[in-house]
């Protein structure tokens, strides 16, 4: 539909509102007339009931959820009080002569008690419902939805067939294989060690036999290049070393220094050079 024709089905709804606004605020007077109202709240009294079904259809129109099940609550209570005293004004008719008594619009007693409970009662519930509904319309705050941009030439259809395939199927990642050995050993060397672990520069090295934290296994990448001697090896670069040393330089720490090897195998290699210089010096001193 174009603007004009919008604009038509606007205006028509306008004026059959009206008219139907003209009708029921002849009946609505009447009624609170009967009921005491005087002049001036009497002609009033249409806008308290059809006014406030107005708002609740615009208020039903704005909000959501729970707001909006309330706005069509009382736009239906309303819709349905109007209804009863349009019905009971062309069932009186005195009502249209304005010959019946104050407080009567109904021969049976509790009818009429009823009826002018509900008249009565609904200028106060327009008062509390409007306030609650105008509270919700200026608190409300529209659900914002991301905008949907296809192209030109691609229907809405096609879009929306097209979101729920992506949807409903889905690629399963990737399972990336374990690297190979060889990628291993190309890999960087990475320290073991934590931060927290290293000792402050310029302080004194903690002692070797320290119990260390488990890491697992170091990779192979990770360890020395230099090839495991075996302990003859050690024995003979432990004599070249110290060749040339005292008994009393002849220790465990320098001999672990000297070939650089574990404390406890620089041990065995102290007492096995101390027991040889022992049986080299036994001959020559038995000769003297």
């Amino acid at each position: 539909m174009n603007r004009w024709g919008k604009g038509l089905l606007i205006a028509a709804l306008v004026g059959v509102v009206g008219m139907a606004f003209r009708v029921s605020w002849n009946a609505l007077r009447d009624v609170a007339t009967a009921t005491g109202a005087d002049s001036t709240a009497a002609t009033l009294y249409p806008f308290v009931v059809d006014g406030l079904m107005a708002l609740a259809l615009v208020a039903t129109l704005v909000l959501t959820g729970d707001a909006r099940r309330f706005a069509l609550r009382v736009l239906a209570a309303y819709t349905l009080a109007s209804l009863v005293l349009n019905y009971v004004h062309g069932l009186v008719p005195e009502l249209h002569e304005k010959g019946v008594d104050w407080g009567r619009l109904a021969d049976w007693d509790p009818a009429n008690w009823a009826l002018v409970l509900l008249a009565t009662s609904l200028p106060v519930g327009s008062i509390y419902f409007g306030s609650d509904l105008v509270a919700k319309v200026l608190h409300h705050r529209p659900i914002e939805h991301p905008a949907i941009t296809t192209n030109q030439d691609e229907s809405t259809e096609t879009y929306v067939n097209r979101s729920t395939a992506d949807l409903e199927v889905s690629t399963p990642a990737p399972i990336t294989p374990p690297p190979a050995p060889a990628e291993l050993e190309a890999a960087p060397v990475v320290s073991l060690v934590k931060p927290t672990d290293r000792a402050p520069v310029g302080s004194v090295a903690a002692d070797s036999t320290r119990p260390r934290r488990a890491t697992g296994r170091i990779p192979d990448v990770a360890r020395s290049s230099r090839p495991t001697r075996t302990a003859d090896q050690l024995l003979i670069e432990a004599r070249s070393a110290t060749a040339d040393w005292s008994d009393r330089e002849l220790t465990a720490e320098g001999i672990r220094k000297a070939v650089r090897t574990s404390p406890a195998k620089a041990r065995v290699l102290r007492d096995t050079l101390r027991a040889e210089r022992e049986q080299a010096a036994g001959p020559g001193e038995a000769a003297a």
